[in-house]
């Protein structure tokens, strides 16, 4: 029997919303495993990952979660509360990863290390770099006088696209992080792979909120 279309509307947003509630908890219970494993303060190296989840599996994470209409935890307020708290969610993020990439920097410095000599370093200088590039190009939409040429609405989308760009980008080098030696000797077998699925799904799940509003603004246009 062939599902109505309401019934097929219906469906898709249940699985959106349970989607989003996936995508919440994996952002909050990544970083608390990573900080259960790390046990911050033990070391030095210890922060990085920590520093690293926080920015990117739950900061940033919720930042961006935050525009959705069906699974934001501040739906009832307003976009303009909205944009504060996305912007300070952002700057946490960046705060938490600079601080990171400087300890994990200071620490190969201090043990006589080489610097950026994996995938998961090289990528992580690159989504540090984006993500202060982004914040920075973020500026724009609050003052979007500054770039005549450029419609506030032209300025969102390409704002939107390339904060998905860059959410990727973490999500790539947290990724590439569990499969470094530190992470492979304490995570085996099933819990890896569980592991690796967390930023997986997270990133499903903003590029579906991301896509659905450039299909919107298409719509509307």
């Amino acid at each position: 029997m062939a599902l109505t279309a309401e019934t097929e509307s219906r469906l898709y947003r249940s699985l959106r919303a349970a989607a989003g509630a996936a995508a919440h908890l994996v952002a909050l219970g990544f970083p608390t495993a990573v900080a259960v494993l790390a046990r911050p303060g033990s070391s030095l190296f210890s922060w990085h990952p920590l520093l690293m989840a926080l920015a990117f599996s739950f900061l940033m994470t919720e930042a961006l979660l935050i525009f959705s209409p069906e699974i934001s935890l501040l739906r009832s307020f307003s976009r303009k509360v909205k944009v504060r708290v996305h912007w300070a969610l952002q700057l946490l993020a960046l705060l938490c990863a600079l601080l990171g990439l400087g300890i994990i920097a200071y620490n190969k410095h201090l043990n006589g290390k080489a610097h950026l000599v994996t995938w998961h370093g090289l990528t992580g200088l690159l989504t540090v770099l984006y993500a202060s590039g982004q914040c920075a190009g973020g500026v724009l939409l609050l003052y979007p006088k500054l770039m005549k040429n450029w419609t506030l609405a032209k300025l969102k989308l390409y704002h939107a696209t390339s904060g998905l760009v860059g959410y990727l980008l973490g999500c790539a080098s947290l990724m590439l992080g569990m499969c470094s030696l530190w992470f492979t000797t304490s995570v085996t077998s099933v819990s890896w792979y569980l592991a690796m699925l967390c930023p997986l799904l997270t990133s499903l799940v903003i590029m579906n909120q991301v896509s659905n509003a450039y299909l919107y603004r298409k719509r509307s246009q």
